[in-house]
C-alpha cells in the first residue's frame, strides 16, 4: 500500500494518520519532535523542519504524494521537490494563494469571485502609508488591516477602530516582517465554510456548508450544515468553492471561509488547501470523513460520499483555560462519558494552554433535535473539558 508524507506534525496530522490506519495506508509525518500531536502515534516520523530542503526531501523519499499539515513550508522548497519529481499536492502553484493573502485577493478577483475591497501597502514605507490613509477614507475607516502572509488564528489581524488606530499599527508594524494589505470590513451576518475535496483525476466533491462561530479571532463552534442558510445559497457557496479548487489545480480538500453579508450575499474571506477546523464535524457526522478525503484525493482513488449521517452536528473546539485545572484530563474525560455517553471527544495529545485548540468534541443530532439543544451540549462539553467546571452547575459527584 501506498505511502503519504505528511508535513508538520500537527492534530491534522495525527487525524490523519487515523484515517490512513483505516485504509491500509501509511502516514509519514515530517514533525519537528517527538512530542508533536502527530508523533506520539505515527510509527513513521521524520524528525526535522519544514524550512529545510534536505529534511523535507528525506521526509518525501518513497512516499507517493507529500502533503500539509500547514501551509508553512517555502514555496521554493516545495519548488524543487517538483523539479526533482515528487508529488507535491496540492502542487506549488495552488498552495501559493494559501499562503499570500495579497496573491489570492488578487486571483480571486481575476476570476470573478466576491472578495473585499482591498489595498496593497507593500513596498515604500511613505507610499504604502498614503494609500492607506486614502483606503481608509474611501471606507468610513471600516478597515482590517492584515499581515500578507503568517497570520492564523486571529494573530496578524487587526481590526482597527478608526484612522489613529490603524496608523498606529501600521508605524507599529515592523519594517521586516510580511508586507501588509487594507480590507473593507464586510458588514455580515455570519461567517460560513465551504469543505470541498478534488483528485488529480479532476474529481470533485462538496460537503455540506456549515456556519462557523468565532471568539477571540479563532473558531470555536461549527454548525453543520449551516442553520437556516438558503438552499440556493449553499449551492453558491459549494459551486464557487468547487470552481476555485479546479481554477487553481488544488488536489486535497480545500476551505473556502466566507461571509454571509447582511444583505445575504456571499464574499470570500479566507483559503486554506488541507484538513481544516471547520471540517472536523465530518469525523461523526458524514460519511466520509475530511481526513479520510484527504488522503484519497491525494492518491487519486474516487472521493467518498460526502453525504451527513445525521440532520445537524456541532462540533465545539476545546480550548486551553486561562489556568489549567487541577482535575486531570483523564478524570475530566471519564466524567464526560458517564454525563454524555453520545459526545464524541477527540484529543490532541496537546499541553493546556490559554486557548490553544487541544481538543474538540462533536455531538450529533438526532431528528427533532433544535440547534440551541445541540450546540448547548456540544459547547458544555467542550467547557468541561477546558475548565473542569459544568456550564449548567451539575456537581459531577452527586
Amino acid at each position: 500500500m501506498p505511502t503519504v508524507t505528511m508535513i508538520g506534525g500537527g492534530q491534522l496530522a495525527r487525524m490523519t494518520h487515523q484515517a490512513a490506519i483505516a485504509l491500509g495506508q501509511g502516514l509519514r509525518v515530517l514533525a519537528a519532535s517527538e512530542s508533536d500531536p502527530a508523533a506520539q502515534v505515527s510509527a513513521d516520523i521524520v524528525l526535522g523542519s519544514h524550512d529545510d530542503l534536505d529534511d523535507l526531501r528525506r521526509a518525501a523519499a518513497g512516499s507517493a504524494a507529500l502533503t500539509f499539515d500547514h501551509e508553512g513550508v517555502p514555496l521554493h522548497h516545495l519548488q524543487a521537490l517538483e523539479a526533482e519529481g515528487v508529488a507535491v499536492l496540492p502542487p506549488s502553484r495552488a498552495l501559493r494563494f494559501a499562503q499570500d493573502k495579497f496573491a489570492m485577493r488578487t486571483r480571486l478577483g481575476e476570476l470573478g469571485l466576491p472578495v473585499p475591497d482591498f489595498a496593497d501597502l507593500a513596498g515604500d514605507r511613505g507610499a504604502a502609508r498614503e494609500r492607506l490613509v486614502a483606503f481608509g477614507e474611501a471606507n468610513d475607516w471600516h478597515i482590517v488591516i492584515k499581515a500578507v502572509r503568517g497570520g492564523y488564528d486571529g494573530r496578524g489581524v487587526w481590526l482597527v477602530d478608526g484612522a489613529d488606530e490603524a496608523l498606529t499599527v501600521f508605524d507599529a508594524y515592523p519594517v521586516d516582517a510580511p508586507a501588509l494589505l487594507a480590507e473593507q470590513k464586510v458588514p455580515m451576518r455570519r461567517e460560513l465554510s465551504a469543505m470541498v475535496a478534488r483528485s488529480p483525476f479532476g474529481q470533485g466533491a462538496a460537503w455540506p456548508v456549515v456556519e462557523t462561530v468565532q471568539r477571540n479571532g479563532q473558531c470555536a463552534v461549527v454548525l453543520a450544515p449551516a442553520p437556516g442558510l438558503d438552499a440556493e445559497v449553499a449551492e453558491r457557496a459549494q459551486q464557487m468553492a468547487l470552481r476555485l479548487a479546479d481554477e487553481l489545480g488544488v488536489v486535497g480538500v480545500m476551505a473556502m471561509e466566507l461571509f454571509e453579508t447582511v444583505d445575504g450575499e456571499l464574499v470570500v474571506n479566507e483559503l486554506a488547501m488541507r484538513p481544516h477546523n471547520s471540517g472536523h464535524w465530518t469525523m461523526n457526522g458524514a460519511v466520509t470523513s475530511q481526513f479520510e478525503q484527504h488522503l484519497r484525493a491525494v492518491l487519486d482513488y474516487p472521493l467518498g460520499s460526502t453525504a451527513p449521517t445525521a440532520p445537524l452536528t456541532v462540533m465545539a473546539n476545546i480550548l486551553g483555560a486561562p489556568d489549567a485545572p487541577e482535575m486531570s484530563m483523564d478524570e475530566r474525560l471519564h466524567h464526560l462519558m458517564a454525563r454524555m455517553p453520545d459526545a464524541k471527544v477527540h484529543l490532541y495529545g496537546k499541553g493546556e494552554r490559554r486557548d490553544r485548540k487541544i481538543g474538540h468534541v462533536n455531538v450529533v443530532g438526532r431528528e427533532g433535535d433544535s440547534v440551541e439543544t445541540v450546540r448547548e451540549r456540544a459547547e458544555r462539553a467542550a467547557q468541561w473539558m477546558s475548565q473542569a467546571n459544568w456550564t449548567d452547575g451539575w456537581d459531577e459527584h452527586s
